[in-house]
């Protein structure tokens, strides 16, 4: 136990002095004034100009943050305060009385620290209304499924098959890249994920890992994004009179086909294979993140991903998003016809990760289905 309350002491002394080494290398100055607080009633979003300086100092900082040792990520925030500030994300235990000792600033912008587990792609694998049941066609999204040959090395995997989208002429179901089509490697299952392969419902750890328990809802459509692209989303043709047509999700209903972009303290919910309907409120814009893939379920690590402008959620012991949830949609917390918010599909004990929908959108060439 004394060595690890020393070791926090020392990571945090060191991330404080390096911290400050930053700011003195950018040339600034730690006597400069906070942003002031914003209006309760100010939307902040990434149109907002408050918003707008703290992103531009973040982004400054960014790659200096992430090359020290335990950070993983930075973010814009706000404080307890309602002060925009910088998050950064770091996975060793900090003490918050020493942090309080030894206040940080990158030029007049608070740095606030948030202690996390590494950010991991939320595949489940292994095991109200249930999302995990074998519904009657045409299903309602918000649901488990996933890649109908996504077992290997003894264990099977799955997510969630978030929400309806439209690519041209096709209604297509999306999730992510790593719950459709992440399997890049023979390896321990001898195939890999191809074009027209079959999309499941439920996905295959609901199903005692074998496809034949579970139904064939639609066809995927590989788009390989990764690693390149800044999602995690992929897409699978629905199967005539496999999946509702109107796109209704499991406890959320139908959307409406605009989207929205995210902002601080903004709530959201989503539905997602796991945890079902859960809520929460967005708590980070512009993040930077680093996660790892892994190249088939249960498989060797395939790449790490650093994205860029990502949407950070609060998901206290992991109550918001699990393993699973991937390819959730993350909608406004209302209660009919929420619009689109981001794509989920990762996180840690505290903080959940989503894809900005309009991203997502772009990269695929599609719209969302809905009123």
């Amino acid at each position: 136990m004394i060595v690890t309350i020393a070791r926090k002491r020392s990571v945090l002394l060191l991330l404080v002095a390096a911290l400050g080494a930053i700011a003195l290398m950018w040339g600034c100055s730690g006597n400069e004034q906070n942003p002031v607080a914003p209006s309760n009633e100010v939307v902040l979003d990434a149109s907002n100009p408050q918003i707008q300086s703290v992103m531009a100092v973040q982004d400054r900082y960014t790659l200096d943050l992430m090359a020290l040792q335990d950070v993983i990520g930075t973010a814009t925030t706000v404080d307890e305060n309602g002060e925009p500030a910088i998050m950064v994300l770091v996975t060793t235990p900090v003490s918050a009385d020493a942090m309080r000792a030894a206040p940080m600033q990158l030029e007049g912008v608070r740095v606030v620290i948030v202690e996390t587990e590494p950010i991991v792609a939320m595949k489940g694998g292994g095991g109200g209304v249930s999302h995990t049941a074998i519904q009657t066609p045409p299903i309602q999204l918000g649901t488990s499924g996933g890649w109908r040959k996504d077992l290997a090395n003894g264990f099977c995997c799955g997510g969630t098959l978030g929400s309806l989208i439209q690519v041209g002429g096709q209604q297509r179901i999306l999730s992510n890249y790593h719950v459709f089509e992440a399997d890049i490697v023979n390896g321990g299952n001898g195939t890999t994920a191809q074009t027209g392969d079959f999309i499941i419902q439920p996905g295959l750890i609901d199903v005692g890992c074998n496809a034949n328990n579970a139904q064939n809802v639609a066809t995927l459509v590989k788009s390989s994004l990764l690693p390149g692209s800044n999602v995690d989303a992929s897409s699978a043709t629905i199967i005539s009179g496999m999946v509702r047509t109107d796109g209704a999700i499991l406890e959320v209903g139908t959307l409406t086909s605009a989207t929205i972009g995210a902002s601080l303290n903004q709530a959201v919910k989503k539905s997602g294979r796991t945890t079902g309907l859960t809520r929460s409120t967005v708590n980070g814009l512009n993040a930077n993140i680093q996660v790892t893939y892994e190249n088939e379920c249960a498989g060797g690590t395939a790449f790490t991903k650093t994205y860029s402008g990502q949407i950070l959620v609060a998901n206290r012991s992991s109550r918001f998003l699990a393993g699973g949830d991937s390819g959730s949609l993350m909608v406004q917390d209302v209660t009919t016809n929420p619009r689109a918010v981001g794509l989920l599909f990762a996180g840690s004990n505290t903080i959940a990760v989503a894809n900005p929908i309009g991203q997502v959108l772009s990269a695929l060439n599609a719209s969302m289905v809905g009123n």
